[in-house]
């Protein structure tokens, strides 16, 4: 007798032990693909909130055995089981070549100066953006920074987040989503500012990134609604008091606005439908083309 064995109630007591009692359904599941591939029988009985891990009592010294060796070992997952994330083995996002190319960009647009044309053009303006509909500067302003300075301390702190975050989202999903984040976060910031605000940089995406990251970290099946809305929101809070409102011409909006829209779409990206997408390289390279189509076509409306 193997895997799981047929039964509708519980067994007499002196017929199985209960070697498993947890209201975590990927623990009893793990424990289960172990005793599976291990040829033990066993069976999983959900009742009073818990999933109980019965095996018949001749078995029990040999399925505790054989679990305990398995976990001492470091095995994290059931044997067979592929590994989780889009992402194939060897495949590293392109998080230095994003990096590299703001770099470079800076190299062409240089600092913020009146007489730029880059800057004319591309920086955020929310008269500009309110009064003659120039939303493209929400996407073009995140490319140009107002100094070397700037520019470092958002590809630093941004490359080492951006790639833990493809690693989890997919390249494609990852970028269009941080585009999603970090344009919504400028529109409120210029919604709530009026005209005459003016501002440049990667900072909202990488509060974005911080939002998204947190909120993907804390949802799961096995938390409490409760803690899945405020663990992330508490640490995204304590991130941006740490790193999002030091400095004399900090943009505190565009931080704050950059973290709750990163939050939301980090919900929206933790979506069953969502993580069903992810694998698909057909739908990550698709989404990769739209990211980088929107970042030219705003460049070329705004330089045309």
């Amino acid at each position: 007798m193997a895997g799981q064995f047929d039964m509708k109630t519980r067994p007499p007591a002196d017929t199985v032990d209960v070697i498993l009692e947890t209201t975590d359904p990927d623990l009893s599941w793990t424990w289960s693909y172990i005793l599976t591939a291990l040829e033990i029988p066993h069976h999983i009985l959900a009742e009073d909130n818990a999933f109980h891990l019965l095996v018949p009592v001749e078995f029990t010294p040999l399925a505790l055995r054989e679990i305990s060796g398995y976990l001492a070992e470091g095995r994290d997952r059931p044997p067979g089981r592929p590994p989780p994330g889009p992402e194939k083995a060897g495949v590293q996002p392109p998080t230095l070549l994003l990096m590299g190319a703001l770099l470079l960009f800076y190299a062409v647009t240089g600092p913020w100066a009146g007489n730029s044309i880059w800057f004319q053009a591309g920086a955020g303006d929310s008269q500009a953006i309110l009064q003659q509909y120039e939303w493209y500067r929400l996407i073009t302003a995140l490319t140009l920074h107002a100094n070397l300075l700037h520019l470092l301390s958002n590809c630093l702190l941004g490359g080492f987040l951006l790639h833990y975050f493809f690693l989890l989202t997919g390249t494609g999903l990852g970028l269009f989503a941080l585009l999603l984040a970090s344009a919504l976060g400028n529109l409120i910031n210029v919604l709530l500012h009026g005209p005459g605000h003016l501002f440049v940089g990667f900072s909202t995406a990488v509060f974005a990134v911080i939002g998204m990251l947190s909120m993907l970290s804390y949802t799961g099946k096995s938390r409490p609604i409760a803690s899945q809305t405020l663990a992330p929101l508490m640490a995204s809070a304590a991130l941006l008091a740490m790193l999002g409102s030091a400095g004399e011409r900090t943009d505190l909006g565009a931080h704050l606005f950059g973290l709750l829209c990163g939050l939301l779409t980090g919900k929206i990206l933790s979506l069953p439908l969502i993580k069903m997408l992810r694998p698909s390289l057909v739908f990550q390279m698709t989404l990769f083309s739209v990211a980088l189509g929107l970042v030219a076509i705003s460049w070329m409306l705004a330089l045309r």
